[in-house]
């Protein structure tokens, strides 16, 4: 087993030379890096991404990405193109072949193929002078020195800078169509992300009773709303105006200041205009201000009216934290 500091020194080696390898990217994105842009922007098909070994994953993990970020894409593989999947290529559609040598046998074959059906080739690769790099249309270079591992024994700073070549083309794009917050959470419904950006409030409250009482209403009367309800609050209102809140913090320090609890009244004891959120903005407004404010409920407004209340439990049972 090796001591700490030398499994400290080959893990800040490995870091550093893969560093360098995606800085040396930059001035590699050149006129052939914008007409690429270009392309795929005015592209009427899919883009199509392609590799073998490491490459490929790079490459589904390429198209991936630009499918979240508005760019339709697909994911072939080399090697199992040349075994029927190359009807996954359409006419229109452009194919981006990813390979560190550009000279494997399944991109040798996969080439001429492709170039017969006359689609559009960009070759990401890691050796200009290739077969891959002399036949493609246009060329991303992904030259890099050296590999993380000694002796370049396995892809490692190589597989970095497709993925980082990637992400800028996807970026890229993403920009050029003026793809917003929106467009990304419409792509992104199921997970935490994609809920912090489309999810309202008034999704969620409307699953909850509306716990409410009077200012002159009992102790009694406000425990007894509480504990049907079951959301840990009662807001008081007047003629339907939101008063204050009445929470369970509330009543324990009442016990302290009020020793005689039987004549105690609600607007005693609430929490004058407390923190609310409308029922149209975001969940994730409501979990900021509540984390702000060290709460855990908000009384939920519409159009200035109390309608009801949203808690923390429902904002974690949504998954959205």
């Amino acid at each position: 087993m090796l001591s700490f500091e030398e499994i400290h020194r080959i893990a800040v080696q490995v870091v550093e030379n893969e560093s360098i390898a995606i800085k040396n990217l930059i001035p590699l994105l050149n006129e052939s890096f914008n007409e690429t842009v270009r392309l795929m922007l005015e592209n009427k098909g899919n883009i199509v991404f392609s590799g073998i070994g490491k490459s490929a994953i790079i490459a589904q993990k390429i198209a991936a990405t630009m499918n979240s970020t508005g760019t339709s894409s697909v994911f072939m593989h080399a090697a199992d193109a040349i075994h029927g999947d190359l009807g996954i290529i359409r006419e229109n559609d452009l194919v981006v072949l990813l390979s560190k040598s550009g000279e494997t046998p399944e991109i040798k074959v996969l080439v001429p193929l492709i170039k017969l059906r006359g689609n559009t080739i960009i070759a990401m690769v890691g050796n200009s002078n290739s077969y891959l790099a002399q036949q493609a249309d246009l060329v991303l270079d992904c030259t890099v020195g050296n590999e993380a591992l000694p002796d370049n024994l396995a892809p490692t700073s190589s597989t970095t800078a497709q993925l980082v070549m990637g992400d800028a083309l996807a970026i890229c794009l993403m920009k050029c169509r003026g793809f917003s917050t929106e467009d990304f959470a419409k792509f992104h419904p199921g997970g935490a992300l994609g809920k912090q950006l489309y999810l309202r409030v008034k999704d969620l409250y409307i699953n909850n009773e509306k716990p409410e009482v009077g200012p002159d209403d009992s102790l009694a009367q406000v425990i007894i709303e509480m504990t049907k309800k079951r959301l840990g609050a009662a807001v008081v209102t007047d003629q339907g105006k939101l008063m204050g809140i009445i929470t369970d913090g509330d009543l324990r320090r009442m016990l302290l200041k009020h020793p005689d609890i039987e004549h105690v009244k609600a607007k005693e004891i609430m929490t004058p205009d407390p923190k609310t959120i409308d029922e149209n903005d975001l969940v994730a407004d409501a979990l900021h201000k509540m984390r702000h404010n060290s709460i855990t409920q908000l009384p939920v407004l519409q159009n200035g009216h109390y309608v009801g209340v949203i808690h923390l439990h429902d904002i974690l049972k949504e998954g959205v934290l």
